[in-house]
């Protein structure tokens, strides 16, 4: 049941309405510095009331606890939560939490210190339906939770843990020798139709099924009940118990591992040491947010334009307005000269200046400032069809390969301004053969709604969501009619909403919403209702797949 008082908080704390009223002493305990004299005379004030007001029962239950530690124990065959013994605690743990040559430190007392015991229940019931709601959402979507949580949540709920086999399902790596761009063992098509209806993409067994308004049997995501779920979790991160028990508690837990770091670092040292055939530089490295535009370091970029120029000064490689330039004349027009280009004049590297500065750090991918050598050589499509990119990243993808242990996933964009941009992109991947086994990749879809509507390229929202989505559901229910791009979703791996995060909007995403159809203003949505539309089509489409 939907809580109305959850909603309205939710939405005064997303208003930010709340700064003039009495609940901004909840929302905000730490606006004050630790040092205020004023706090720590009010800590002082409820410590003596708490002492004065303790009954002999709370003394001897307070007395009890200090003996006892209140941990659940995730164990395979006993479902229940109780409390155990420090003892019990070791002998039941994993062997690899048992580490005898580390000294350890043993922390009796209250495990609630900090807050009251009230508080304390009423955060753990909180942060317990957090870590469902994000179960809940993960394994829905055919994506990965966690396996720790899950066991303890189980714990709580008095029932057995057993391993999930709802987890993601991944296309299988490239053997030696096969073709990783091979279209023969492309599956048969299921004739299924794709159609989008309120920003979310439906499968029907034919059009007929349409009209009976008889979709396949799969998972779709509930709008009202993910409403229901943020709201929730608004009002749960603005509220002052919450907020002060999970304060501390980070504190403590950075406190911990400073403490093991002090006693166990030369051990530590020693293990590393007596581990044959593994240090920093052997141990396998993936950067899983890397732009595909950026994943080639700036003097190795330098030195492939250099050499372009070389090679190719004579081949007409950029198109002005129906004006066709060789290279060489390219840099004329530009006033430039490869062979004085440095480094530093290239201006591609991401320092201080562009800190909290979007506009400057988007700037750094324009090569000298000038956007036409970022058309040519880290683009997809020009008038070379991205020939220069494709080779540049297949250099970085071979001394990946050189390196063994590095991976990398590059981001490509898909903005959702044409239905067209995901065959192209996949022609170019294919034609190129863009491949390396040290590499997957990833789609960006920029929140540039705003941008697009200005200027009249896109009707509403929800056509933006259908030519992000519709394609990757008909290249998945019809491969054969769409091989290319059925190929390239093999080195898929994930989507990623991208933009400046700094950039805030005043629409509070909710039931009463326009639907993607209607949201025909120029206006961008709310960074929830990109994320929604997205999880909802990912989640159809994960379960789609599988």
């Amino acid at each position: 049941e939907v809580d109305e008082a959850t909603r309205s908080f939710a939405e005064k704390v997303f208003a930010s309405e709340v700064k003039d009223e009495e609940i901004r002493q909840e929302i905000s305990p730490f606006d004050v510095e630790e040092i205020c004299p004023i706090s720590h005379q009010e800590m002082r004030a409820y410590t003596m009331l708490q002492e004065s007001s303790a009954t002999a029962e709370k003394r001897k239950k307070r007395l009890l606890r200090l003996k006892t530690i209140a941990l659940a124990v995730p164990v395979a065959r006993k479902s229940i939560t109780r409390l155990s013994t420090i003892d019990e605690v070791i002998s039941t743990s994993p062997l690899y939490q048992t580490v005898p040559d580390f000294r350890r430190v043993q922390i009796t007392g209250d495990y609630a210190s900090g807050v009251t015991d009230e508080d304390f229940e009423v955060v753990c019931k909180r942060l317990y339906r957090a870590l469902c709601i994000r179960e809940k959402y993960m394994q829905q979507s055919v994506q990965r939770f966690p396996r720790t949580p899950s066991q303890y949540l189980r714990a709580i709920e008095g029932e057995v843990w057993t391993a999930s086999d709802t987890g993601p399902v991944f296309t299988p790596p490239v053997k030696d020798g096969q073709d990783p761009f091979e279209t023969e063992n492309v599956a048969k098509d299921l004739g299924y139709h794709v159609q989008m209806k309120d920003g979310v993409v439906y499968i029907y067994g034919d059009k007929a099924a349409v009209g009976r308004n008889e979709p396949k049997d799969l998972p779709y995501p509930s709008l009202e009940r993910f409403i229901d779920d943020m709201n929730f979790l608004l009002a749960m991160i603005a509220q002052g118990p919450v907020k002060t028990y999970t304060h501390q508690r980070l504190k403590f837990l950075s406190s911990k591992f400073q403490v093991h770091e002090m006693l166990n670092e030369m051990e530590e040292m020693k293990e590393l040491k007596n581990n044959p055939h593994r240090d920093f530089y052997n141990c396998r490295k993936v950067d899983t947010h890397i732009h595909a535009a950026a994943c080639m370091n700036q003097k190795h970029l330098l030195h492939f334009i250099k050499k372009s120029y070389c090679v190719d000064a004579d081949r007409v490689v950029y198109d002005a307005k129906g004006k066709q330039l060789t290279l060489k004349q390219l840099f004329q027009q530009l006033s430039l000269h490869p062979y004085d280009l440095t480094v530093d004049s290239l201006d591609v590297h991401a320092g201080r200046q562009t800190f909290q500065r979007f506009d400057k750090f988007n700037d750094k991918y324009n090569p000298v400032g000038a956007s036409e050598l970022r058309d040519l050589y880290l683009k997809t499509e020009n008038a070379i069809n991205g020939e220069y990119f494709a080779t540049i990243i297949k250099e970085v993808g071979s001394d990946l390969e050189d390196a063994k242990y590095q991976h990398v996933e590059p981001r490509l964009s898909i903005y959702g301004r044409s239905a067209e941009e995901w065959p192209k992109l996949a022609s170019w991947f294919n034609k190129h053969r863009v491949y390396s086994p040290n590499m997957k990749w990833m789609i960006q879809v920029p929140r540039i709604y705003d941008v697009f509507r200005s200027k009249n390229f896109l009707p509403h929202f929800g056509k933006m969501l259908e030519n992000i989505f519709v394609p990757v559901f008909e290249a998945t229910v019809n491969p054969q009619a769409h091989k290319e791009l059925s190929v390239f979703l093999r080195h898929i791996t994930g989507f990623d909403s991208v933009d400046d995060e700094s950039k805030h909007s005043g629409h509070m995403f909710s039931t009463k919403s326009p639907k993607p159809e209607q949201w025909t203003s120029e206006k961008n949505p709310s960074y929830t209702y990109y994320v929604y539309y997205m999880y909802a089509n990912i989640l159809v489409l994960n379960n789609l797949r599988r």
